[in-house]
């Protein structure tokens, strides 16, 4: 199935197994981690209320994607911050998918359309054509959240999610990428194993009527 592959910006296949866990960029993926450990963004916290006050999550975990803080908070179902990290998002600013992307090769991906969507999405456990386990966030439009790859050197993932900014976490083809060691220690126990929910903030309009709690739903 080639949405397996569309849009999580691995390069070659073979690279992929040989680069989850590079040695040399085991200090950096740490310095992510700590310096995600900030409070959460002003709308983070609002949307983090809303989920807790309208139950929207439905007795579920879920994860918060900031895509302008460029930050994952994971949360259990309860709604308690279990931990965040820094992450890596699509290369282009926008909130939603160009229609069919999933079902295209990366090739004919440009880099304009290599967003990743904003919404609530429910999770599902799944595995790339490598084998490596992931999360679907949006299956048909073929966007998850996995473990950082760093087959193309020139992306210097690694380097990016250590960095103090979020203004260079912007790379992949659209899948939410996060540090290898937060990722099988925060998401693979719980969502790896079982549905969740995921809300990724939107970045062109606010979370608050992107998801419709004091106004309309917009999307």
């Amino acid at each position: 199935m080639p949405r397996l592959l569309a849009r999580c910006g691995a390069g070659v296949a073979m690279a992929l197994a040989l680069c989850l866990g590079a040695a040399p960029f085991a200090h950096a993926g740490q310095r992510a981690a700590a310096a995600a450990a900030a409070p959460l963004s002003s709308e983070a916290q609002q949307v983090a209320q809303w989920i807790s006050s309208s139950k929207d999550n439905q007795g579920l975990p879920y994860l918060l994607v900031d895509k302008r803080a460029a930050r994952v908070h994971v949360f259990n179902a309860a709604g308690v911050l279990q931990a965040s990290s820094a992450v890596l998002l699509g290369l282009a600013r926008g909130d939603h998918s160009v229609p069919g992307i999933g079902e295209r090769p990366m090739s004919a991906i440009a880099p304009h359309e290599r967003t990743t969507p904003a919404g609530r999405f429910v999770s599902e456990p799944g595995n790339n054509l490598q084998g490596e386990d992931i999360v679907w966030i949006d299956y048909d439009a073929a966007v998850s959240l996995h473990r950082v790859r760093t087959a193309n050197a020139a992306d210097r993932r690694l380097q990016r999610l250590a960095s103090a900014t979020a203004a260079d976490n912007r790379i992949s083809y659209g899948c939410v990428n996060v540090p290898q060691h937060f990722y099988d220690r925060n998401v693979a126990p719980v969502w790896g194993k079982k549905p969740g929910v995921i809300y990724v903030l939107p970045e062109t309009q606010t979370a608050a009527s992107f998801f419709g709690f004091g106004t309309a739903r917009a999307h």
